[in-house]
């Protein structure tokens, strides 16, 4: 969430040699605009409000700046997990089924740390919220569409009491929960296809959210390092590519 699109859009196009975006007229419903980017098969999306008291516009008044805010999961078995959350007693705040793709945004104030979207796509990997170019490339080998050349090799959310939201996170999710190692630092893990989900201690609730974006890359970041602040997000790069 940036509270200016165009500049954080751009830096985070350049730090990891990005295609061009994708520009999903639909956020204009919740008075934003965005920017989503394909990274191999994972999006990295940039959002900012458009209009005055919107959901965005006070989520970054509380949060005094640009931070990350949401996370996206693109489930095979995507009715288990709305039944899990169900289950839990989580709130819905938005939901939506379309013919291609069904979207389950869950509240903060239950899962904490971020908004979680559980998304069930049809085919599996097609995801229409990055554009009919990538839809478009569906079926390719494995079943998915390619973009830029790096990898999402995780991230990590801060929240005030990172082993009872892991727990809660890996039960909507169905992922056990790990102590393990991982860019950002120790604490609570889940492993997914590919990738992690790390938790870190934040202050407060006002610091809870989104705080790191790990990706293999090829390349070092602007600077000649491994890591850099953008939009309120560390970026880490881990090796790879």
């Amino acid at each position: 969430m940036a509270a200016e699109l165009e500049p954080v859009a751009s830096a985070l196009r350049s730090a990891l040699d990005l295609g061009e975006p994708f520009r999903d007229p639909g956020v204009g419903a919740f008075g934003l605009q965005n920017v989503v980017f394909a990274l191999r098969d994972c999006f990295i999306e940039v959002v900012s409000p458009i209009q005055p008291d919107t959901t965005a516009g006070r989520y970054l008044e509380r949060h005094g700046g640009d931070g990350g805010y949401m996370v996206i999961f693109d489930l095979e078995d995507v009715e288990g997990a709305r039944s899990r959350a169900l289950g839990l007693g989580v709130r819905v705040v938005w939901q939506i089924e379309l013919p291609d793709i069904s979207a389950t945004h869950l509240h903060p104030a239950d899962m904490r740390g971020a908004i979680v979207s559980l998304d069930g796509s049809r085919p599996y990997g097609s995801w229409r919220w990055g554009g009919p170019e990538w839809t478009g490339r569906i079926p390719l080998p494995g079943g998915r569409g390619t973009g830029a050349p790096g990898r999402l090799a995780g991230i990590v959310v801060a929240v005030e009491d990172p082993q009872a939201v892991a727990a809660r996170w890996g039960e909507v999710l169905g992922v056990p929960v790990e102590e393990g190692q991982v860019a950002g630092g120790g604490g609570p893990v889940l492993r997914l296809d590919g990738a992690h989900v790390g938790f870190e201690h934040a202050a407060d609730a006002r610091t809870e959210g989104l705080v790191e974006i790990a990706v293999e890359l090829a390349h070092e970041l602007p600077g000649g390092g491994d890591e850099m602040k953008l939009g309120g997000v560390r970026l880490r790069r881990v090796g790879g590519g």
